[in-house]
């Protein structure tokens, strides 16, 4: 087909589209008609099939992450095999009684077990958690940030502005580079303060260094209120690591993970309720996790909003699916994050080498791979990858199973940390195949 023939029938069209790119019937006719519809003067059937092609590639598919950022935002996250059967499930149904059941009930028994906590509740993401949290215990009431932690983070997540849509109302404490527990006490001795709770937030996408200082978690448990009472402390720890001591890794925590906030140590330091994502360092599906006081959790799954944020089957059956690999002290062989944060160095070489051996045009290069996702900011990994002279970054991404890479200088870098081993034999054929 070209610009100067007569254009064909929509119907045709559409099932020259549709026999080149199988995509189905109905998008192939809006394809046709958009193409048809510019004119005999302006039509080009070869147009018409590239951008079905383009549109083909937009659809969800997996890829190879290749980038050296274990938790990419914009790939996902963390990579986690979904499996789940066709078949009708227990989601709120009481197999004992025979009657309807919670949702929420085994899964939040897991993760409080995990967590160290009395309960646990899984909603939609962390922003939900937070702002669930925000709106069942402290609408029309204040609530305490640092300066230094009323952060943004990607996507425009700004903690002023869930908070307003929560109904709270915010108290900045502190200088955005220095807060100390008499800052909040001072808040909270207000003769007009109404304080439900205090908010730590876990800066996730940055650090700041040099002359910075904040309250930890056990400072703040000790604040009263003007009335001499408690004063909650809710934790937004954010990435989700569930226990600093990593006891599913054969080995020692690594290093990197060093002054991450860890789930069951923030409980255990007075924290009243924690929040974080599933997808980061807790290694699962996109999810809000809260845990932390029977009471205070029950509150929060009793709130209308509850409903709007409650996640599905899919998604609870892999939380628990999670949850129970961590349980079971098999964490480090069945998620995929910590296997691939977890591998050796040594190992990494080895599969660099195979691909150069293989007949990849690139030279074996040490790395440095991060976590990613806000997770521990300004820490690094120590990798493995393949540099490939110029710039195949394009040619990549258009491979059979598309290769997602980054630029080295004016080179190609493959970092084999972020690369499940399996994919190995696709980044090979990818990479022999490129020009030298």
């Amino acid at each position: 087909m070209s610009a100067t023939e007569r254009p064909p029938s929509v119907d045709r069209l559409a099932r020259e589209i549709a026999a080149a790119t199988d995509l189905p019937h109905p998008v192939c006719v809006e394809m046709a008609r958009a193409a048809i519809d510019t004119g005999p003067a302006g039509w080009d059937g070869q147009a018409a099939l590239a951008a079905a092609i383009a549109f083909r590639r937009t659809l969800l598919r997996p890829v190879i992450n290749a980038t050296g950022v274990l938790l990419h935002t914009n790939l996902g996250r963390a990579p986690l095999a979904l499996a789940h059967p066709g078949a009708a499930m227990n989601v709120e149904f009481d197999l004992a009684g025979g009657e309807r059941g919670s949702r929420q009930a085994a899964v939040g028994r897991l993760l409080a077990t995990l967590c160290g906590a009395e309960a646990a509740l899984v909603v939609n993401n962390n922003a939900a958690a937070v702002l669930l949290v925000l709106a069942a215990l402290a609408r029309d009431r204040e609530v305490l940030v640092s300066r230094g932690e009323s952060v943004e983070i990607g996507g425009g997540f700004r903690v002023p502005e869930v908070m307003e849509q929560s109904g709270a109302r915010l108290v900045d404490v502190g200088t955005t580079n220095r807060t100390r527990l008499a800052d909040y006490s001072r808040a909270l001795s207000r003769k007009s303060a109404d304080v439900a709770l205090v908010l730590k937030v876990h800066p996730s996408n940055y650090r700041v260094d040099g002359f910075v200082e904040s309250t930890a978690v056990n400072e703040l448990a000790t604040l009263v209120d003007n009335r001499g009472g408690e004063v909650p402390v809710v934790a937004d720890i954010g990435s989700g690591l569930v226990d600093a001591a990593c006891p599913w890794l054969p080995g020692p925590p690594p290093g990197w993970l060093a002054g991450e906030p860890a789930a069951r140590q923030t409980l255990a330091d007075g924290a009243t309720l924690v929040t974080f994502s599933g997808d980061k360092l807790f290694a699962g599906p996109q999810a809000g996790i809260i845990a932390g006081r029977a009471d205070l959790v029950a509150a929060c799954a009793r709130h209308p909003l509850a409903r709007a944020l409650r996640p599905g089957a899919h998604v609870l059956l892999a939380v628990q699916s999670v949850a129970l690999a961590y349980l079971h002290r098999r964490a480090h062989y069945e998620l995929p994050f910590w296997r691939m944060a977890s591998v050796s160095v040594n190992e990494l070489s080895v599969r660099a080498t195979q691909l150069v051996a293989d007949g990849a045009h690139g030279t074996v290069v040490a790395t440095e791979a991060v976590p990613g996702a806000g997770s521990a900011p300004g820490t690094v990994i120590p990798s493995v990858g393949v540099v490939v002279p110029g710039d195949h970054l394009a040619t990549l991404r258009a491979a059979p199973t598309p290769i997602v890479a980054r630029s080295h200088g004016r080179d190609t870098l493959l970092d084999l940390r972020s690369v499940d081993p399996d994919d190995d034999v696709h980044l090979a054929a990818a990479l022999a195949a490129l020009d030298s």
